[in-house]
C-alpha cells in the first residue's frame, strides 16, 4: 500500500527539483526527505529519481506514479472539502498569497464583503510576487494563491490546480512629462527603441511582459534601472531616467509627479490575474466563498 504522505513527498521534489528544495518546502529534513522517497520506491518496486547535472528528475516509473499523485491528492482535497461540508464548515482560517497590486485591487476589498456575508470565515494575507504564490500553494503553505500569467507558470490545464481568472488590464507607458512623446495621445514602443528603460529585476512576471512587448515591438530594451516596486519605478521615469511600462492599476492612486502616463498604440502586454487553489480544494466550504467574493470583486476591474 502506498502512504498518500509520501506523495506528496515526491511531487515536491518533482516540483522543486532537488531534494534539499523539496524539504525546505515541506519544512522536512533532506534526510527525512531522502528516507521517505526510500521507503516510496520500495512500496512500488520501482526507481523513481535519478539524480541529474542540475538535481534530481524522475525516472519513467516516477513519471507514471506523478500522473497518479495529481489525482490521488486532489481526491484526498476532495474528501477534506466533504467532510468540511459536513461539519457546515461555518468558520475557520483561509490563507491567501497574493502580490501587491492583487491585494490591493481584489483581495482587501473581498474581505470587506466576507467579512459582512460570512463572518465567520478569517483570511490571513501573505505578500507574495506573482510567481511565488502558485508554488506557496502546492507546497501547502497557502490555500489560495491570487497569481498572474507568466512564462513557465503552471498551464490552465495543470493538474494540480484549480484556477479562477479574476481580471486583466494593460500596460501603460510612463514617461517624463517633457518627454519628446508625451504630448501624444498614444505611443508605439517602436519609437522608445533608443531609449533607456526601468523595469522589474529578471524573474518578476512583469519583467518578461515587458521584454516580450518590445520584442514584438521589433527590439530590445536596454533595461538601465532596476526595481520591483512600481512607486520607484514610476518615480525615476519622473528623474529623466528613462522610460517604464507599468500595470494600469499599480498606478492608480500613485502620485503622478513630472510624468506622464499614456496607452501604447496597438498590441499591449497584458496581465492576466488569476485565483488558484489545489485542485480538489475548490469545493471546500471555507474556501469555495473566497473563491466567489474575489471573483465578484474583480467583476469590472478588466480594463481595455
Amino acid at each position: 500500500m502506498i502512504d498518500p504522505r509520501r506523495l506528496r513527498i515526491l511531487r515536491a521534489v518533482a516540483d522543486h527539483r532537488t531534494v534539499t528544495a523539496a524539504a525546505s518546502a515541506l519544512y522536512l529534513t533532506p534526510s527525512a526527505v531522502s528516507q521517505q522517497l526510500n521507503a516510496l520506491e520500495q512500496e512500488t518496486g520501482h526507481a523513481l529519481l535519478i539524480r541529474s547535472g542540475k538535481g534530481m528528475r524522475l525516472t519513467a516509473a516516477g513519471e507514471i506514479l506523478l500522473t497518479h499523485t495529481h489525482a490521488v491528492l486532489a481526491q484526498l482535497e476532495r474528501a477534506e472539502a466533504e467532510l468540511a461540508a459536513y461539519a457546515d464548515g461555518a468558520a475557520g482560517e483561509v490563507s491567501v498569497a497574493a502580490f501587491a497590486t492583487g491585494i490591493a485591487e481584489v483581495v482587501a476589498p473581498a474581505m470587506i464583503r466576507l467579512a459582512q456575508a460570512r463572518p465567520g470565515i478569517r483570511v490571513r494575507v501573505r505578500d507574495a510576487e506573482g510567481d511565488e504564490s502558485l508554488p506557496l500553494v502546492l507546497d501547502g503553505e497557502a490555500d489560495l494563491a491570487v497569481a498572474v500569467e507568466y512564462r513557465g507558470a503552471p498551464g490552465a490545464d495543470d493538474r494540480r490546480l484549480a484556477r479562477v481568472p479574476l481580471y486583466s488590464e494593460p500596460f501603460d507607458a510612463v514617461l517624463r512629462a517633457d518627454h519628446p512623446l508625451a504630448a501624444k495621445e498614444r505611443v508605439a514602443l517602436a519609437e522608445f527603441h533608443d531609449s533607456d528603460w526601468i523595469g522589474p529585476y529578471p524573474g518578476n512576471p512583469c519583467h518578461d511582459m515587458v521584454l516580450l512587448a518590445c520584442e514584438l515591438a521589433g527590439f530590445e530594451p536596454r533595461l538601465v534601472h532596476s526595481s520591483d516596486d512600481f512607486r520607484a519605478v514610476v518615480a525615476l521615469a519622473g528623474a529623466g531616467a528613462g522610460v517604464a511600462l507599468v500595470p494600469r492599476s499599480a498606478l492608480r492612486g500613485m502620485e503622478l509627479r513630472d510624468t506622464v502616463v499614456r496607452p501604447v498604440a496597438g498590441p499591449a502586454a497584458t496581465r492576466r490575474v488569476f485565483a488558484a487553489v489545489r485542485r480538489g480544494a475548490e469545493t471546500h466550504p471555507l474556501i469555495r466563498p473566497v473563491l466567489d467574493t474575489l471573483a465578484g470583486t474583480a467583476r469590472g476591474l478588466t480594463t481595455g
